[in-house]
C-alpha cells in the first residue's frame, strides 16, 4: 500500500493522558520505518476531560461517559479517521454507544487481546488480570476468555490496585504503585495463573514490574500491533 493512501486510525484518547502517548509511541517502535512517510497516520482526540469511569461505572457517582466518548468518535470521523481504537479497557463498556454513533470499524482492545491469549499455550487455563474494580465487576475479560475455555483470575484485594491506579495518575513513576503491582502480580501467579494480562492502560505505564520470569501480555501492545496491521495491512 502506498504510504500516502493508508487509512487514519483514529484514537479516543485520554484516559489518562500517559497511556494515550504511550500508544503513540508503542505504535511508532512497531513500525518498520525508513522516513516519516512509512509511519502509521493518528488522529487523536486526547480528551482527559471524559468522566471518571470509576466514578461512573464503581462509585455510581459520577457523570455518565457515554456522550463524550459519542461526540469525539464523531469528532474523529468528520476529520477523516477510516477506524477508531480507544487505550481505555474499562472505557470498553462504552463500545456500543461508539459505534452506534458512527458508521467506523472499531479496533477493540479486549476481542483481539482475548483472540491472542487464547492461542497461547496456557496449561492451567488461567489468566490473571491487572485491571481496575470496574473491568471485574462488568465482566469486560471474564465473559470472552470463558468463549476459550479460558478463567479469568482476580486479585482477592481489589481495593489495592484501584489505589495503584490513582497514585500512577498522580505520579506515573512513584514507587509505592510499582510495589502494589509487582506483589499483586505475584499474588496471581500464586493462584496459579498461567500469564499476567495487563488489562488497565495505566499499568502499562509499570508494565515491567512484575516478578522476574512472569509470562506477560499487555492489552496495550496488542492494540498498538492491530493498528499497525489495520492502517499498515502490507
Amino acid at each position: 500500500m502506498n504510504a500516502a493512501t493508508r487509512p487514519i486510525v483514529g484514537i479516543l484518547g485520554g484516559m489518562g493522558p500517559e497511556a494515550t502517548v504511550l500508544l503513540m509511541s508503542r505504535i511508532i517502535a512497531l513500525t518498520p520505518a525508513e522516513d516519516d512517510a512509512d509511519h502509521v497516520p493518528l488522529l487523536v482526540d486526547h480528551n482527559p476531560q471524559v468522566p471518571s469511569r470509576i466514578k461512573a461505572l464503581v462509585e455510581g457517582t459520577g457523570e455518565d461517559p457515554g456522550p463524550v466518548l459519542a461526540d469525539m468518535a464523531r469528532r474523529l470521523a468528520g476529520a477523516g479517521a477510516a477506524a477508531l481504537a480507544m487505550p481505555c479497557n474499562t472505557a470498553h463498556v462504552y463500545v456500543p454507544v461508539i459505534t452506534a454513533a458512527v458508521d467506523l470499524p472499531f479496533i477493540n482492545m479486549i476481542e483481539r487481546t482475548v483472540e491472542q491469549l487464547a492461542g497461547m499455550d496456557l496449561p492451567n487455563r488461567r489468566v490473571g488480570i491487572l485491571a481496575s474494580t470496574a473491568v471485574q465487576s462488568l465482566g469486560l475479560y471474564d465473559h470472552a476468555l470463558s468463549n476459550y475455555g479460558l478463567t479469568a483470575v482476580f486479585p482477592k484485594n481489589q481495593a489495592d490496585l484501584l489505589g495503584a491506579i490513582r497514585q500512577i495518575k498522580r505520579d506515573a513513576r512513584h514507587p509505592q504503585a510499582r510495589e502494589i503491582h509487582r506483589r499483586v502480580a505475584g499474588e496471581l501467579l500464586a493462584d496459579n495463573a498461567d500469564v499476567l494480562l495487563i488489562a488497565c492502560t495505566e499499568f502499562s505505564l509499570i508494565a515491567d514490574a512484575v516478578p522476574v520470569g512472569a509470562r506477560v501480555v499487555d492489552a496495550l501492545d496488542v492494540l498498538a500491533a492491530a493498528i499497525c496491521s489495520f492502517s499498515r495491512p502490507d
